[in-house]
């Protein structure tokens, strides 16, 4: 059986005659953390949507936690968890009620939630802010909670899409260790960052130039290749290929 959770062959995405995404292959898999990295108008938020099951490619193939693209949209929904640096949380709703909230959408018993909810307290170190409106908390706690709320239905696969925009290095570093721990119980993490220091932290890393990728491999593989010092030393080499802007 494939190891493979994720597939991508070809796959591309049009708008008109520009071409968002290009012909883009790879696999990522199961518990690996996968950094997909491109500057601004890369095509990396496109690719993403794809793979979310949230805009239907022109042309390829592509399978998440093995389902397919085209056909099992709403199967792949049900199997990943999302988080954006914009938040995947509702500021008007407790702390609690969010938690109830998306378990609620992904279909888990009262049971569940109420056990899932006590442990994600305790494990943030936010037993006390249970009932606080999600707004009022500081943004590196917000970054936390979104995390294990992305992950609360337990998902095969998270997607993170710049999910430490904004926070401090101190915060930066924690949310980190939650993403390793999320590997290590066999969460298959993909997370887009402009932060090329985070790319160090990834298995391996796919760097996106205009709609392709231009590379991928490990860190230290991807620095050796490009006779670089480090990886935003590696990015720059490769950003300076652009064609297109934002």
């Amino acid at each position: 059986m494939s190891n493979s959770m994720i597939t991508a062959e070809n796959l591309t995405k049009r708008f008109g005659d520009f071409v968002a995404v290009d012909h883009i292959s790879f696999e990522v898999n199961k518990g690996e953390i996968f950094g997909f990295l491109g500057a601004n108008g890369a095509g990396k938020t496109t690719a993403m949507r794809m793979l979310c099951g949230l805009s239907l490619p022109t042309s390829g193939k592509g399978t998440v936690a093995g389902f397919d693209i085209y056909k099992d949209n709403e199967k792949i929904k049900q199997n990943i968890g999302y988080m954006s640096q914009k938040f995947s949380l509702y500021d008007d709703l407790t702390v609690k009620e969010n938690m109830r909230f998306y378990g609620g959408i992904y279909g888990m018993t009262n049971d569940f939630i109420r056990k899932k909810t006590a442990f994600i307290l305790h494990h943030l170190h936010l037993e006390k802010e249970g009932d606080v409106l999600v707004k009022s908390l500081p943004l590196g706690w917000k970054q936390k909670l979104a995390f294990s709320v992305a992950i609360f239905h337990e998902p095969q696969i998270v997607f993170l899409d710049e999910p430490t925009g904004g926070v401090d290095p101190v915060t930066r570093r924690e949310f980190w260790s939650m993403i390793y721990q999320a590997a290590e119980l066999g969460i298959t993490i993909f997370v887009t960052t402009h932060y090329m220091d985070e790319a160090e932290y990834c298995n391996r890393v796919s760097i996106m130039v205009d709609g392709k990728v231009e590379a991928l491999d490990t860190p230290a593989q991807l620095k050796r290749t490009y006779a670089a010092a480090s990886m935003d030393e590696v990015f720059l080499k490769l950003a300076r290929k652009a064609v297109r802007g934002e």
